[in-house]
């Protein structure tokens, strides 16, 4: 009863929040942007991860670290459970990275604008697109930082803590020879529950950062074990770490 009276405006703060801490670095991510190049990136995704960082700990979902954040150049894959996950990416990710994201999100007026600056742009249904967005993920990884990409696609809505994973981002790391840096968020679907936009609520916001899996001298064959050895990972991480 209590969450029923309190949601609506709970939501509302948490909006206007929003588009106050959002609005407030836009200026400073459309001027950065007209300069295409590695270090104006860099300095959108130090923005974006101050603004972000601010507005969940303004909403009383702050990310809490847990396990240690290595330097270097990885490729991340978390599950994804909720829309809050593009947002909690950018304070758990140390480091300039940008992430894998659907060619949809480019449309929402303001905000699609943003969105082309800090992710690779996919559309799943097309092989060219496929293909030139693991060539851009490539150049990226050798020339400027990590990659983030969602191995499930999209959100898991079952009963399972994990949905059957794509091969993208272990023939990613296998080519490029890059490790794989498994991360869970376990509280993330219930923050903001992919049922329903305005589905908000405050709490503990986990970051669980698992072993780093190497790649050296793994090739293309490998790659079902690699994605076994990652999902059961990150499987057994979620069980663990919900119960808890």
């Amino acid at each position: 009863m209590f969450r029923k009276i309190v949601q609506p405006f709970y939501t509302a703060y948490v909006v206007v929040t929003f588009v106050i801490c959002f609005m407030s670095g836009y200026p400073f991510i459309v001027i950065y942007s007209w300069g295409r190049s590695i270090a104006a990136r860099k300095k959108i995704n130090k923005i974006t991860r101050f603004c972000f960082w601010l507005w969940l700990w303004i909403i009383g979902m702050p990310v809490k670290i847990i396990g240690k954040r290595k330097t270097g150049i990885y490729i991340f894959i978390a599950n994804h459970t909720s829309y809050i996950d593009n947002i909690i990416i950018f304070p758990a990710i140390k480091g300039h990275f940008r992430a894998l994201g659907k060619t949809d999100m480019k449309k929402i007026p303001i905000f699609g604008y943003f969105y082309k600056q800090v992710v690779i742009l996919v559309d799943r249904k097309s092989q060219r697109s496929r293909s030139i967005s693991m060539k851009l993920m490539w150049r990226h990884l050798k020339r400027e930082g990590s990659m983030l990409i969602f191995p499930e696609g999209t959100f898991n809505e079952t009963n399972m803590p994990l949905k059957e994973f794509y091969d993208g981002a272990f023939r990613l790391a296998i080519t490029a020879q890059t490790p794989i840096q498994p991360i869970i968020f376990p509280d993330a679907v219930n923050r903001w529950h992919y049922s329903a936009w305005w589905r908000f609520w405050p709490g503990r916001n986990r970051v669980i950062y698992l072993d780093p899996i190497p790649v050296t001298g793994l090739t293309l064959t490998d790659i079902p074990t690699l994605k076994l050895q990652a999902y059961t990972q990150m499987q057994n991480a979620l069980i663990k770490y919900r119960a808890l």
